[in-house]
C-alpha cells in the first residue's frame, strides 16, 4: 500500500497511529507531498481529485480517501480487536467520538488556513473566533466524557488524541489543559503510546 502524506496533517496522523496500533505500518509506503487548497500537488490529483491528504493506494490500486475511510479500511485488514466496534451501542459511541474529534480538527485547520494562507487584508477575525469557539465547545464536551474513556484503543480515542496533539502543535498559546484537567491527564498518558510518540508532527 502507498500513503500520500504530510507530517503536519492531523488527519494523516490518524492513519499513521491506526496503522501502528493494528500492526500494519510495515505494509505501507509513505510518499511525502506538499499540497494546499490553492496549490494542489499534481501527482496527488491523479489519485484524488480533491487533492487532499491522506490518500491511500491499496494493493489492488484503488485510491481511498479521507482519513475515516482509510482507517476503516485498515481495520478490515488485521486480526486484532476492532478499532471500529461492530456491537451497536459501542459502535455509535466510538463513531460519534470520532466525529467530534474530526470536528475539532476541521475547525482548527480552518483557522490555520485563514491565518497562514489568506492574505492579511482578507482575514476575518470573526470567522477565526467562531472556529475557535467550535474547538473549545468540543473540548468541553470531551472533558465531560473523559471519565468514560476506558483503556480500549479505538478510532474515536485515536481521533481525540490526534486533535489534542494538533492543538499542542499549531496553537500552543491556546491553553486547553488548565480548564480541562481530566482531558489533560488522559492525554498525558495516552500520548506516551508508541503510536503517538513516533508520529509527532514536525514543522517544515
Amino acid at each position: 500500500m502507498k500513503l500520500y502524506a504530510t507530517s503536519p496533517s492531523p488527519f494523516v496522523r490518524k492513519v499513521l497511529v491506526m496503522a501502528i496500533e493494528t500492526g500494519l505500518s510495515g505494509r505501507i509506503e509513505h510518499v511525502s507531498l506538499t499540497t494546499t487548497p490553492v496549490a494542489p500537488d499534481s501527482e496527488l490529483i491523479r489519485s484524488n481529485p480533491i487533492a487532499k491528504m491522506p490518500t491511500l493506494i491499496t494493493d489492488t490500486g484503488t485510491a481511498l480517501y479521507d482519513s475515516r475511510v482509510i482507517c476503516e479500511y485498515l481495520d478490515s485488514l488485521h486480526d486484532g480487536a476492532r478499532m471500529f466496534p461492530l456491537e451497536t451501542t459501542a459502535r455509535w459511541t466510538v463513531l460519534r467520538r470520532q466525529a467530534l474529534g474530526d470536528g475539532v480538527l476541521d475547525a482548527a485547520v480552518s483557522i490555520r488556513y485563514e491565518t497562514v494562507l489568506r492574505p492579511d487584508e482578507k482575514r476575518w477575525s470573526a470567522w477565526i473566533e467562531g472556529q475557535m469557539g467550535k474547538v473549545r465547545r468540543g473540548l468541553d464536551t470531551l472533558e465531560n466524557e473523559v471519565a468514560t474513556f476506558d483503556d480500549d484503543v479505538n478510532i474515536g480515542i485515536i481521533t481525540v488524541a490526534c486533535a489534542l496533539g494538533y492543538l499542542n502543535f499549531r496553537y500552543p498559546e491556546e491553553d486547553w489543559r488548565a480548564p480541562r484537567p481530566g482531558l489533560r491527564d488522559w492525554y498525558a498518558k495516552f500520548s506516551t503510546r508508541e503510536s503517538m510518540a513516533t508520529t509527532e508532527p514536525v514543522v517544515f
